[in-house]
């Protein structure tokens, strides 16, 4: 049986800890600018599903975000083959494993900061953050100046069936709400179930949620947990 904390022990926790875009873990190393070696996910995992959001203007920021060149999936190797390990499981359920963002380059965070203290910009408020003040995003520590992303072994993923179609997760990839967080207790059941099953397969196979966002997981044993790089997505 699942237990869930309190909504305000929730939320608390959500305004605590690095939440949003950037998930960021303060380092003194300088971003890297050559390739440590990313592989393509699709060179892992051919029948996944890639639709890389920032690529496209279809994102928070509401255009193509610095460093996204092409809408590609990088990852570490050793990411890309647990990603492979749980589309392994997916199959025999006609699901597939659906990315929203891989490997972010660390000029795409520097786009994000910049984005944030734009409190003129308001056009994908509506969809991405209705109950939040833009203007405080970076102060609650939705957006930051590091992200674990840029490290090459964290994703934003969710679940597809075989057409294509995201299962109903209870709130849209990168929504700035409590409701995001992945044991929200408020949440219909299938969302809960769908939220369930993803964290459940995903920690089978080596990854360890956010619990502030229920689309990120970042693989346990990482290969460069101290390293930040600037490649762009090419």
């Amino acid at each position: 049986m699942t237990r869930y904390a309190p909504l305000a022990a929730v939320t608390a926790c959500m305004l605590s800890v690095a939440y949003g875009l950037a998930m960021a873990e303060p380092t003194e190393h300088p971003p890297e600018r050559e390739d440590p070696g990313l592989v393509d996910i699709l060179s892992r995992v051919p029948d996944a599903r890639v639709t890389m959001r920032y690529a496209s203007e279809d994102n928070l920021v509401g255009a193509v975000v610095d460093g996204y060149e092409r809408p590609r999936c990088l990852l570490s190797p050793a990411a890309a083959d647990a990603l492979a390990g749980v589309q392994a499981e997916l199959r025999s359920f006609g699901l597939s494993i659906l990315m929203f963002d891989c490997y972010r380059p660390q000029r795409a965070v520097d786009h994000f900061v910049r984005w944030s203290s734009d409190p003129a910009d308001q056009k994908t408020r509506a969809r991405y953050y209705p109950n939040e003040d833009k203007a405080k995003m970076f102060e609650k520590g939705y957006i930051d100046r590091r992200s674990g992303h840029s490290r090459g072994s964290t994703v934003d993923i969710t679940l597809a069936d075989a057409t294509g179609k995201e299962l109903d997760m209870g709130t849209g990839w990168d929504f700035m709400d409590p409701s995001s967080a992945t044991e929200y207790p408020a949440l219909p059941e299938t969302a809960r179930r769908n939220r369930l099953m993803l964290k459940s397969l995903m920690a089978a196979h080596g990854f360890r949620n956010y619990a502030g966002e229920w689309w990120h997981y970042t693989l346990e044993e990482e290969p460069w947990p101290d390293r930040y790089f600037d490649v762009p997505v090419r």
